[in-house]
């Protein structure tokens, strides 16, 4: 991670930077990102969100992550909520950072890129715990979120739209800083 620089990121202006790192790493098409772009964007209006880039030295954007406290009237709060409720979790979104989005391009990750962004952005926040969502199949993010502290809330959630099922996961902060 030497050569790879972790800072505050205007994401309105590398949305599509962003949604193209995310489309890499998340296997996206050029519909979903249209669609993710006015959601980001419309995020990036809420209080208190925020956003992290990892570029590399001529300035290319190779990961970002960005969240915000949590409001339960957002849409995302709305799905899980249910979910939460049914396993006595629903307290988690009271008081919680949310990590909206994490992605690492493919070629930069296992690098500690992903750790960095999630551990300084999180860092930063007033909320107690952190909460987020991971589709609900072991992969290095999931593995990622349990080094760091976060544990399994609720699943399967199911999301409209969404292919396959996730999990709500929470963490207190701090999160750990290495597993």
């Amino acid at each position: 991670m030497d050569d790879i620089a972790v800072g505050t990121l205007d994401l309105a202006a590398r949305v599509d930077d962003a949604l193209a790192v995310q489309a890499l790493a998340f296997g996206l098409s050029d519909e979903e990102i249209a669609v993710r772009r006015h959601i980001v964007l419309r995020h990036l209006a809420s209080p208190g969100a925020r956003a992290l880039g990892a570029t590399t030295p001529d300035g290319r954007l190779v990961g970002f992550v960005y969240g915000m406290p949590n409001d339960r009237a957002h849409w995302w709060s709305g799905v899980v909520e249910p979910y939460l409720r049914a396993t006595g979790s629903d307290g988690w979104l009271d008081d919680a950072f949310v990590i909206t989005e994490l992605h690492v391009h493919p070629d930069f990750q296992k690098r500690g890129i992903g750790r960095t962004l999630i551990t300084t952005i999180t860092g930063s926040a007033a909320e107690p715990r952190s909460i987020l969502s991971a589709i609900d199949m072991e992969s290095p993010a999931r593995a990622l979120y349990r080094g760091l502290g976060y544990r399994d809330l609720a699943r399967p959630v199911i999301f409209p739209s969404a292919p396959s099922p996730y999990v709500v996961m929470g963490a207190p902060l701090p999160l750990r800083e290495r597993p």
